[in-house]
């Protein structure tokens, strides 16, 4: 008989559990991060086969700008930990990069090394709320602790698929987690009839929230690149930060997140319901 086993054959109860919590090695604590962030990118099929490209090489842009760089230097711990996920409708949500680590310029290629590994995908129908539920999911399983969580959500489209998506918001909300967006107002894809014409309000009133939460609207694919540095320096550097001031003091004023909703937040399931024009043969 092992030492071990006859620990366990003379103690009792108690002390046997105390001694097996003994021999069991301690579960690691969570790595401390300024910021977990999950970078939540559209991939509806209203998004054309350019315009998928066009946001896989803007944010790898985005992630080795040397001002994105200097946000997360800046940062009390110096790193971040990211997440990039693409999503559809309610069950459409794939991981492409895995949370990682960004503490220099070599973290940040590794992670563009993994965006650009495969072709983003692309699937049916539109569930922002969706995205943002896979969003809070993940930062439970991210082994990372940050001083702030963040959703950064991009889409061309209201919700039109699975909860209403101002609720979600307001449960994640509850939980601390930021949601910021970026409202694609280009029109360049396939959707048309399911278009709204102030996805920026939208998006306003009933995506984004949480403390200091913010959107900036893309109104055509050339600002996309720039947008989306823009949007990571602001999340990353704070409102607080010399850097927020310098972007705003560049650049015209971000949308932040207002209390009075004013949008039907339902706007989208609405046009899917009534989409009689899909049936009609005239």
């Amino acid at each position: 008989m092992s030492a071990f086993s006859c620990a366990r054959h003379v103690l009792s109860g108690g002390a046997a559990l105390a001694l097996m919590l003994w021999l069991t090695p301690a579960s690691l604590a969570d790595e401390p991060v300024d910021v977990e962030l999950v970078l939540a990118v559209d991939v509806s099929l209203s998004m054309s086969a350019d315009e998928l490209e066009i946001q896989r090489h803007g944010y790898a842009a985005a992630l080795t700008h040397d001002n994105v760089l200097q946000a997360i230097a800046d940062g009390a711990y110096g790193k971040i930990a990211v997440t990039y996920v693409e999503w559809a409708g309610t069950t459409w949500q794939r991981v492409i990069v895995p949370w990682t680590v960004i503490a220099s310029r070599a973290d940040a290629e590794r992670v563009v090394a993994q965006l650009s590994a495969q072709p983003p995908g692309s699937a049916r129908r539109t569930s922002i709320s969706g995205a943002l539920e896979f969003g809070g999911d993940l930062f439970a399983e991210s082994g990372y602790q940050g001083t702030k969580r963040v959703i950064d959500i991009s889409g061309d489209g209201p919700n039109n698929q699975g909860a209403p998506v101002n609720l979600t918001r307001d449960e994640l909300i509850k939980q601390g987690i930021v949601i910021n967006g970026l409202p694609l107002m280009t029109r360049g894809g396939f959707s048309g009839a399911y278009d709204v014409n102030n996805l920026d309000r939208y998006y306003s009133d009933c995506v984004i929230g949480g403390p200091g939460a913010f959107m900036i609207p893309v109104n055509d694919w050339t600002q996309f690149p720039e947008a989306i540095r823009r949007k990571l320096v602001l999340e990353l550097a704070g409102p607080a930060s010399p850097q927020w001031a310098k972007e705003e003091a560049d650049h015209p004023p971000v949308v932040l997140a207002q209390d009075q909703p004013a949008t039907d937040c339902l706007v989208g399931e609405k046009m899917w319901r009534n989409r009689s024009w899909m049936f009609d043969s005239h």
